[in-house]
């Protein structure tokens, strides 16, 4: 039986670490593949590389999962970074934005994932908060570091009959680690979460036949502890 193909969009540093003797290497999280793994998807990860390279595998995948990780360049929406450079890395944004392109061109799914959630509403057009603890008063910690990344922190509201309600109720409890947010809505998506202080945790397309879903929270680090983060990952597997 053929397995569900799902491209993961991997990010890199050029030092690893000690630990890795300081070697430039591609990483990814390993959440997102075991999530993939146990929902029953083939994952392939796709590194960073050229516009014609988005293309290549596009065509080979049946489903994209944009990831977290660095901040996205504020250039895309027409604005100056207030934040330290060394926070971004254009060349991954020019490739990933290349991924959803293509993705929306073939009409494939795209599942995106906190960064992913950013950068895909920044390519229908929309714009973003660029440091939460700059939006006053701050009534939810977004980036919960030192909590653990397993621990769910602040609450969730989904919209009635979307798809995130179908995974997670109408109510409930995610992990948080992200500066920045989903400010403007790009084309095409509607709201179907919020947190507590009203920051838009959560969208899905409204375009017919083009299936997207964002989400600001992190499935890929809870996945073992978590029954509503597995139930994601099948969701995004076997039904996006």
């Amino acid at each position: 039986m053929r397995k569900t193909i799902i491209g993961i969009s991997a990010n890199e540093t050029e030092d690893s670490g000690e630990k890795l003797h300081h070697m430039p290497i591609n990483y990814l999280p390993q959440g997102y593949v075991k999530g993939v793994q146990i929902a029953g998807g083939l994952p392939i990860l796709l590194p960073i590389g050229t516009k014609e390279d988005a293309k290549l595998y596009i065509d080979q995948i049946d489903k994209l999962i944009l990831t977290g990780g660095q901040n996205v360049d504020p250039k895309w929406y027409q604005q100056k970074p207030e934040f330290d450079a060394n926070l971004m890395l254009t060349k991954r944004d020019e490739f990933e934005l290349a991924l959803i392109e293509e993705s929306l061109k073939q009409k494939k799914p795209i599942f995106a994932v906190c960064r992913g959630m950013q950068l895909l509403n920044v390519a229908l057009g929309g714009t973003l908060y660029q440091d939460l603890s700059k939006r006053q008063p701050e009534t939810v910690i977004h980036m919960q570091d030192p909590v653990r990344r397993q621990v769910a922190t602040h609450s969730i509201r989904t919209k009635e009959n979307s798809q995130l309600e179908g995974v997670y109720g109408r109510k409930a409890m995610v992990n948080s680690f992200h500066f920045q947010s989903v400010k403007d809505l790009g084309k095409g998506l509607q709201i179907t979460a919020l947190s507590e202080d009203d920051i838009i945790e959560g969208f899905e397309s409204i375009e017919q036949g083009q299936r997207l879903l964002g989400i600001q929270w992190h499935p890929d680090f809870a996945y073992e502890e978590l029954k509503q983060e597995r139930q994601m990952f099948r969701f995004v597997v076997n039904e996006l």
